[in-house]
């Protein structure tokens, strides 16, 4: 049986890279009946390998981990010069100094071999196909592989891979957009209307992620096809998360979400503010050089509490977040799909 037919509620944890996924997040959603979720992204093997032994600790439950795919080389250096000197001004302005622009793999084969030595339940990927042999070692493991898609096209190419499971991002979720290649032809699917293409493109099951604040969401993505909703902003403000203050405070406004490379080179949503007002329009694509040239503005932005100066990743739907902790928040969104699917199933009977 595989890990979605044995989750006890159809609720996946996103990983939330850079902060706010913690062992403590993901081991309460696993305790609650979900699945809970570690992000690797950014970390060392060393950190990842030590995140996986804490949340163990805390729960016999099942656990997933998130690994990046290294996308390709900027290619255009002239428009990253470009964008590192216009931000200089804002470093010099607050006394921080920018980081090098560099490029890496997130450490990928390193995690590969933490993951094959130590397996967790779950393996998924974000930004692109892992190579088949990582899928093979993976599931020689004893993992099961699911990767990120947007698109029926991805779709394709991930099912051609033997993965297990496709999670389905719409446009409308938080933080970095899992397309394949970030560029300005890639599609800008709905969650609904991708789970319908993708569902009529595969026959895999899928785990739909964008914007799901609550059981309402959740029974909607369930009768559209999808075995499980991936939920991330919904727990941003859990009592579990490392979230900052500064981005706690954002998720809970009621300001609108963007997409923007202003931040990192690639596509993220996130909550408006100045950084992206004034320098989205210009930022180049170039992931992750750029996540590394802002480093250390991003982390001073976070420290004083200034928000025009950090990465506010969230979903379009983030003003509905609440304050609770992540297993209240888990078993209510549950309830509330259960209660909105019986209620649904009433209103279609025959009369």
């Amino acid at each position: 049986m595989s890990v979605l037919e044995n989750l006890a509620l159809p609720i996946v944890q996103a990983p939330m890279a850079g902060g706010p996924s913690t062992p403590a997040l993901a081991a309460a959603v696993s305790r609650a009946g979900g699945l809970g979720f570690l992000a690797a992204g950014y970390l060392t093997a060393q950190g990842l390998a030590r995140d996986i032994a804490r949340a163990r600790e805390l729960t016999d439950g099942p656990l997933g981990v998130n690994v990046f795919v290294a996308g390709e080389r900027v290619s255009d250096h002239a428009r990253l010069e470009a964008y590192a000197l216009r931000l200089a001004a804002e470093a010099e302005r607050v006394g921080v100094q920018l980081d090098e622009p560099r490029f890496d793999d997130d450490s990928f084969d390193e995690k590969l071999d933490t993951l094959t030595a130590d397996p967790v339940a779950v393996v998924s990927f974000t930004f692109g196909l892992p190579p088949q042999a990582a899928v093979d070692a993976l599931h020689a493991a004893g993992s099961e592989l699911w990767l990120t898609v947007t698109s029926p096209d991805e779709a394709r190419q991930a099912a051609a891979l033997g993965v297990d499971a496709l999670i389905v991002q719409g446009v409308e979720a938080g933080g970095h957009r899992g397309v394949f290649v970030d560029d300005e032809d890639a599609l800008d699917l709905t969650l609904l209307a991708a789970l319908q293409l993708v569902g009529a493109a595969v026959e895999l099951p899928l785990v739909a992620a964008g914007a799901i604040m609550h059981g309402g969401a959740l029974a909607a993505v369930l009768a559209a096809g999808a075995s499980a909703g991936q939920v991330g902003t919904a727990y941003l403000l859990s009592a579990e998360a490392d979230t900052a203050a500064v981005h706690r405070a954002a998720v809970a406004s009621e300001t609108p979400t963007v997409l923007t490379r202003a931040f990192s080179g690639r596509l993220a949503r996130g909550v408006v503010n100045r950084w992206h007002r004034e320098h989205g329009a210009v930022a180049p694509r170039a992931y992750p050089e750029i996540h590394y040239l802002t480093k250390s503005l991003r982390a001073y932005g976070r420290q004083v509490g200034d928000p025009d100066l950090v990465n506010l990743w969230a979903g379009q739907a983030h003003q509905l977040a609440l304050e609770a902790s992540a297993e209240e928040i888990t078993r209510r969104i549950a309830s509330e799909a259960r209660a909105a699917l019986q209620q649904t199933a009433r209103r279609l009977q025959a009369r």
